[in-house]
């Protein structure tokens, strides 16, 4: 009997521990909803009539807010360093089989909970959603753990980006080639 109260604690621990990596543990549905239509404007590609730099206007939200049932925050975990690590699951085009894993940081206003810095860690390549959601959490937990996955880029079929070609350039929010040409 003393074993299992002991098991039951130890599962009961590590399941609470597990669980700040859930979304719904930091936020409230519809405050999860706004801040990933506020990440699928950094991630997704501009509006119609709108571009990298005007794509954050308030009258290209509808667009972002259209796209919401296409994204997921699969996980997000708040660390002591003041960032917001993330893994969300977004479309490949117009593919219904297929999906990409973004993982990046974030750091938020705490009053208001909108992004004031924001990067792209990793895009995983395209995949079937399961295979997102495998690789994908394997990343993640590593992106908390370290701060960081370098010790993985080269394993191209966990990473697509960044590589020896694309890196994620902060300043505009977009993959960007060696020779600067945008890649969005």
């Amino acid at each position: 009997m003393k074993h299992l109260f002991a098991f039951t604690f130890i599962l009961l621990f590590f399941t609470q521990c597990g669980s700040k990596k859930e979304p719904l543990q930091y936020f409230s549905e519809s405050e999860r909803d706004s801040l990933l239509t506020d990440m699928i404007t950094y991630v997704y590609v501009p509006a119609p009539y709108s571009n990298n730099q005007t794509k954050f206007e308030a009258k290209y939200r509808p667009f972002y807010i259209k796209s919401l049932p296409s994204f997921y925050l699969q996980n997000y975990f708040e660390a002591d360093n003041g960032y917001a690590y993330f893994f969300m699951i977004r479309p490949v085009g117009s593919s219904p089989v297929y999906r990409r894993g973004v993982l990046g940081k974030m750091k938020l206003d705490p009053n208001t909970h909108k992004i004031t810095e924001f990067e792209e860690i990793v895009n995983t390549p395209h995949m079937k959603e399961e295979e997102v959601k495998e690789k994908g959490q394997f990343l993640f937990n590593k992106l908390i753990e370290r701060g960081n996955v370098d010790e993985y880029l080269g394993m191209n079929q966990y990473i697509q980006w960044p590589d020896s070609t694309l890196k994620y350039d902060k300043p505009t929010h977009t993959w960007v080639s060696v020779g600067n040409f945008t890649i969005k």
